[in-house]
């Protein structure tokens, strides 16, 4: 993967030499905007000269002087009162008195108002700053003639109070005119001057924009081979401009061979989403795993293209490239892991990074800060066991990303600013992440019906109105349970299966059993056993319902298809062998699929796990004497069972983790089954341990342990049928009708290589029923396949 050349922004110093590819134009958008801006001040603004406020003027003053002159003397107060309403200004007695002479009113009509009407038809504004703000000068249109006159001298333009102060002026040179007489006239014009220039925005505003708009570009030419900077040159904001067009015109061009490449590599990597490591074909995806893969990559690829197209416009001074180390391919990443297993989502996040890298047009380093970062981040969301967990792992995420951004930033030999420049945008990064997974997590569950981590740990959670149902209605069920849900946890780990799915799964796997908890032997409590009453057919019909029943009751209470799935297959298609023989030895020819669990066979590693370890922990309480090495060989026994009768060949299981999970079988009962330390009774004589070993029942008794014994004589029956009456050492199996099976074990004391044990049967019948896998016959055939 080669990375495109790096655009250089100013005050950076060139490592190479930048050479331009193609012929090009180059528009400076600064330059450009700044001609246009400094076109558009000195554009002169239009302003409309009027005679409207002349008229205006004249009329008001004879108004006023009508008014008076045809006043009496009692009505001048209130004459007084409404000409200073309306003038705006106190209007006194005695200026009254001086308005209503003859004298006064000839001389403002013959002298005030022509001078007054010639000062304001050459055009007054209301106030010089307005004027002096366009240094370009104004364009004066009367309305009277429609002509238009440019006048840039604006400060010979008066304004309301340079007019005010000339009138003034005017009068006191008339050396006729009296202070009282002088103050009367002001009086009366002063407030009833108008400008007579008004300023029209919106034709300035046209104006200037003509004005701006036929202005060229400020353009640069760039020829092909032409030099932009020389290497150890520092960068200037021309030379930037022009880097940046030539990577933004490179950007967008599509090249046929780029997008061939792309989707070679990428089906080749989807590869791992269909095929185990082994190169069997891995547990189907489901639709809506398709759909919601398909949604996230083309997402985020979107999301890539868009940054790239759109980060030249929108950044300043931060390259393309170093803006890509915020995008957050670890959320997207630790979206896919909190739904998929280990394989799914490391190629999930591997084809993320893939895509990501190649549409911002990233390097090998932007590709391996993507990729790893990725994956820390699905592993700190697949430990997490709550909520909180996933908010704490928000540091390790951001120390974990910190580094791995600093090693892909030197690789591309970044110092100085630029360098911490993408140190806080990978900060962004994770912070960005986290709130991602956040905010989609809950869509996920609701949209797609997934189970979540999130969602598999709220299941855990004892308030669930199932598992009250379970330690309330059925407590051995419940207690079967949970020592089968911390088998499964420390096998799945061992294996590196889906644990936190496993363990979930085992503790509601017989929530079936709640339909009919006193039909198993574990909810009996020392009561009579239902099932002596009934016929093996009825018998077997009831045991296998618990299945159904569970998956209804799962689905009832939306524990999510994963859970449903494995409820359904954790006792694949396994005969109930107990109540088949039953049947046979009633006279009855009974029929295999019969006495059938439905199925189907466990589909992925995590309902295999629930099977075998449901299967050792149910029968592993038949044994007499629990030692390691016999809860070894009866663990065993169990699991070569299960896989003789081909319940494990559609999981994913190998012969490596079946010895795994095995080993963590075993340390988990042995755990279970530790012995302790005897102390001695004061009261009563006590006789070697060993002696009252030997005279103890093989078993303890149970109201049903006439149906245990006869089970064992069927079961030793048959073994010596078909393996012609010898054991895993070559020694007789001996049948003792009646009794406790105690023979039938190798010298080391485990039990025969031959037995096995049907966990629902064992709940069933009476605590122990040892049936023989159907096809121990084909055992042979079956050493180099799991």
């Amino acid at each position: 993967m080669k990375a495109p050349a790096r655009v250089l922004v100013a005050g950076e110093i060139a490592p190479h030499d930048i050479v331009a590819d193609r012929d090009l134009l180059v528009e400076d958008q600064q330059a450009t905007r700044a001609r246009r801006e400094q076109a558009g001040m000195l554009q002169p603004a239009v302003f409309e000269l009027s005679t409207e406020p002349l008229l205006h003027l004249r009329e008001r003053v004879h108004e006023v002087f009508q008014s008076l002159n045809n006043a009496e003397i009692g009505d001048l107060e209130p004459l007084r009162l409404a000409l200073s309403d309306q003038l705006g200004t106190d209007i006194s007695m005695r200026t009254l008195t001086v308005w209503s002479s003859e004298s006064f009113q000839s001389y403002v009509t013959t002298n005030v108002l022509p001078w007054t009407e010639a000062r304001l038809s050459d055009g007054v504004s209301s106030d010089m700053r307005i004027l002096l703000q366009f240094k370009g000068g104004i364009l004066v249109r009367d309305l009277t003639t429609g002509t238009e006159t440019l006048r840039t001298n604006l400060h010979a333009i008066p304004d309301i109070r340079t007019v005010t102060s000339e009138l003034t002026q005017t009068l006191k040179n008339d050396g006729q005119l009296q202070l009282a007489t002088r103050r009367a006239i002001l009086s009366l014009i002063e407030p009833l001057l108008v400008p007579t220039l008004t300023l029209n925005r919106e034709a300035t505003a046209a104006r200037s924009a003509e004005v701006t708009d036929a202005i060229e570009p400020v353009l640069y030419r760039l020829q092909r081979g032409e030099v932009i900077v020389r290497q150890g040159e520092r960068v200037g904001r021309e030379q930037q401009l022009k880097i940046q067009s030539l990577y933004s015109v490179r950007s967008k061009r599509l090249h046929s061979l780029t997008v061939v490449g792309t989707a070679v590599s990428a089906a080749i990597l989807a590869f791992g989403l269909f095929f185990a490591p082994s190169g069997r074909p891995g547990r189907p995806l489901q639709r809506k795993d398709l759909l919601f893969i398909s949604l996230l990559l083309l997402g985020f690829a979107l999301a890539a293209k868009g940054l790239n197209q759109l980060a030249p416009g929108i950044t300043d001074g931060i390259a393309t490239e170093r803006l890509a180390y915020c995008f957050p391919v670890a959320g997207a990443a630790g979206l896919s892991a909190l739904i998929f297993s280990a394989r799914r989502y490391c190629v999930t996040g591997l084809l993320l990074a893939f895509f990501c890298t190649v549409l911002l047009q990233g390097g090998l380093p932007l590709f391996l800060f993507f990729f790893v970062g990725a994956m820390l981040n699905t592993w700190l969301v697949t430990r997490a066991q709550t909520r909180q967990d996933v908010v704490w792992s928000f540091f390790p995420l951001l120390g974990g990303l910190l580094v791995c951004g600093l090693a892909s930033a030197l690789l591309e030999g970044l110092r100085g600013t630029p360098l911490v420049h993408t140190l806080l945008l990978v900060g962004a990064n994770a912070m960005i992440s986290m709130l991602l997974l956040f905010a989609l997590s809950p869509f996920l569950e609701m949209a797609f019906r997934y189970t979540t981590r999130f969602r598999l740990m709220e299941l855990m959670s004892l308030e669930q109105p199932l598992l009250q149902d379970l330690m309330v209605t059925v407590p051995g069920t419940y207690h079967h349970s949970l020592i089968v849900a911390n088998m499964v946890e420390a096998g799945a780990k061992n294996i590196g299966a889906n644990s936190l799915l496993c363990k979930v799964a085992a503790l509601y796997h017989d929530i079936g059993k709640l339909s009919k908890p006193e039909y198993f032997i574990e909810n009996q409590f020392g009561s009579r056993n239902k099932h002596d009453k009934l016929a093996p057919s009825m018998s077997a019909l009831i045991i296998t319902s618990h299945v159904k029943k569970g998956v209804e009751l799962a689905e009832k209470h939306r524990l999510g298809q994963e859970i449903v799935d494995i409820l359904r297959q954790h006792h694949g298609t396994r005969v109930i062998r107990y109540f088949f023989q039953k049947a046979v030895d009633l006279g009855e020819k009974p029929r295999e699929e019969d006495y059938s669990y439905p199925g189907p066979r466990p589909q992925s590693r995590e309902a295999a796990i629930v099977m075998l370890a449901d299967a050792v922990e149910a029968s592993s309480r038949t044994l007499v004497d629990p030692t390691p090495a016999r809860i070894k060989g009866h663990i065993d026994t169990i699991v070569k069972g299960i896989f003789a009768e081909g319940q494990l060949d559609e999981s994913e299981l190998t012969f490596k983790d079946l010895h795994k999970l095995s080993q963590s079988f075993h340390r988990i009962l042995t755990g279970i089954f530790h012995q302790r330390i005897e102390y001695p009774d004061a009261n009563k004589d006590k006789k070697p341990r060993n002696e009252q070993n030997d005279k103890a029942p093989a078993v303890q008794e149970q109201p049903s342990q006439s149906d245990s014994a006869e089970t064992a004589s069927v079961q030793t029956t048959e073994l010596s049928r078909q393996t012609g009456g010898k054991n895993g050492n070559g020694k007789g199996n001996a049948t003792i009708s009646g009794q406790p099976r105690t023979e039938g074990k190798t010298d080391s004391g485990n039990p025969a290589p031959d037995t096995e044990v049907d966990n629902d049967v064992e709940s069933a019948a009476a605590g122990s029923e040892n049936a023989l896998p159907a096809a121990t016959a084909r055992r042979g055939e079956r050493d180099g396949t799991a």
